[in-house]
């Protein structure tokens, strides 16, 4: 489905799997910016990064990001789950089927690690998840069976390995 991204986020200490749902639709003369589970202020510095460094504009659209089921999720390790979900809205394209992400993402649209990357990799590959973009920073040594691992620096090479694989 469009819009959509799953997640591994850190429960505790447990690697959780989330989905992250976005919409992106045309807006009035003041576009609205919505978000269940995530912060609403998180929301608008990841859409002027995605202008900024990506040439994404969502500008004159309203956009609503949910995370499924309710979660909260407090972690910046979201930041490019959230971004992809908004780029496949916006494309109106599903990412792959099997496809998870996690990386903070910085002002300068750096992508950057996750606290206990590997573990989050492991968690996805056992729940039969077959492709991740992260953090090259997380990028494990030795390649997780099952898991296709595709590490990136920056926020436009995550957007364009997507529009590669997708």
């Amino acid at each position: 489905m469009p819009g959509a991204c799953v997640l591994v986020t850190l429960e505790g200490t447990r690697p959780l799997l989330v989905e992250i749902q976005a919409l992106v639709d045309g807006g009035g003369p003041s576009p609205r910016r919505l978000s269940v589970g995530l912060e609403r202020d998180r929301l608008a510095m990841l859409l002027a990064v995605l202008h900024r460094h990506a040439g994404v504009a969502c500008a004159d659209q309203d956009v609503f990001v949910n995370a499924v089921g309710g979660v909260r999720i407090n972690e910046p390790a979201a930041d490019l789950a959230v971004m992809l979900a908004i780029t496949s809205s916006l494309r109106g394209k599903s990412l792959p089927k099997g496809f998870i992400a996690f990386g903070e993402v910085g002002l300068a649209g750096e992508v950057r690690p996750a606290p206990r990357g590997q573990e989050r990799l492991k968690e996805a590959a056992k729940l039969g998840f077959t492709i991740a973009v992260v953090p090259k920073a997380n990028a494990p040594k030795k390649p997780i069976t099952g898991l296709t691992i595709h590490a990136v620096e920056r926020v436009d090479e995550a957007i364009n390995i997507v529009r590669g694989i997708g």
